[in-house]
């Protein structure tokens, strides 16, 4: 039996981010970049995740080696990689044309994870998206986080979706929303009550980002905004993810926050990690060194 201290599940893919200049691939997918956050923080993280046996797999299992992440042979599964067209707007943000496939799949053997991490099109993209909440129900990691990324054009009719967003988070311990997750999955609620409505589904800690105005943490009865970390942008490619990764690393190093100052030292972290990857292109994430106190 292999013991990690994360095991990341979800998709990895490659985005092919176009400009006036041309296309570049770079290796992507939400959960993919938490564990490449996860490895370059020095973690022991190990992904399952979907892939093909093609050059882009390959490009994939190497930038993520390069960065002390575990690739697990059974991600290797699929006729071809899947692959994600970023378009980037003027203000760096970026949308999405995805051709992904995620299928079924079974629990892998002969590991357990301290800590159990999914989200994004993985729990919400049939038929795979069972399979993610099979292994959260049967796994005996000590902690599960989630973070939905919603892809709308992926995840199905709202309804469904709101459902599946529902049933996962009452599998987690901590769930992490953007301002646009919350929004789409729980319209007509402010950030502040889109924390109460999940936490009432029983998730210990509740974090929705902000964007430019930081983040709000809230966990029993404690609420705490963390304000942002001005930065020039590049672009947000990754930023939600260096915010996952970095919440994960104080979760993985200190457990699970309980007073007051602790929930708005981790938020902190996350700001100023997630502001590193703004200021430069893709979703380039930032190493142990660059967040060295």
């Amino acid at each position: 039996m292999t013991t990690v201290d994360v095991l990341v599940i979800g998709e990895a893919l490659i985005d092919i981010v176009r400009t006036p200049d041309g296309a570049v691939e770079h290796v992507g997918g939400s959960p993919a970049n938490v564990a490449l956050g996860l490895g370059r923080r020095g973690i022991d993280v190990a992904l399952l995740t979907q892939i093909g046996a093609d050059d882009r797999a390959a490009m994939i299992q190497e930038h993520l080696r390069r960065s002390g992440v575990t690739v697990r042979d059974e991600s290797v599964s699929l006729a071809r990689t899947s692959t994600a067209v970023a378009h980037l707007g003027p203000d760096g943000s970026a949308s999405y044309d995805f051709d992904i496939v995620w299928d079924s799949f079974p629990e892998p053997e002969g590991l357990r994870s301290r800590i159990l991490h999914t989200g994004s099109i993985a729990a919400f993209l049939a038929p795979g998206d069972d399979s993610v909440r099979a292994i959260l129900r049967s796994a005996d990691a000590g902690l599960v986080t989630f973070d939905p990324n919603i892809r709308p054009a992926l995840v199905g009719d709202h309804v469904r979706a709101l459902a599946l967003f529902e049933e996962t988070c009452r599998l987690a311990h901590v769930v992490k929303m953007s301002d646009e997750d919350a929004a789409w999955l729980l319209p007509d609620r402010t950030p502040e009550q889109a924390v109460d409505a999940v936490l009432a589904w029983g998730p210990s800690l509740v974090v929705v980002t902000l964007g430019s105005d930081g983040a709000l943490l809230g966990g029993g009865d404690i609420r705490v905004h963390v304000p942002a970390v001005r930065v020039s942008a590049v672009d947000t490619i990754g930023a939600g993810d260096t915010f996952m990764a970095s919440l994960l690393v104080s979760l993985a190093r200190d457990g699970m926050p309980r007073t007051e100052a602790e929930i708005a030292a981790m938020g902190g972290r996350a700001v100023r990690a997630a502001a590193i990857t703004v200021s430069r292109a893709g979703a380039d994430l930032p190493w142990a060194a660059e967040l060295e106190d």
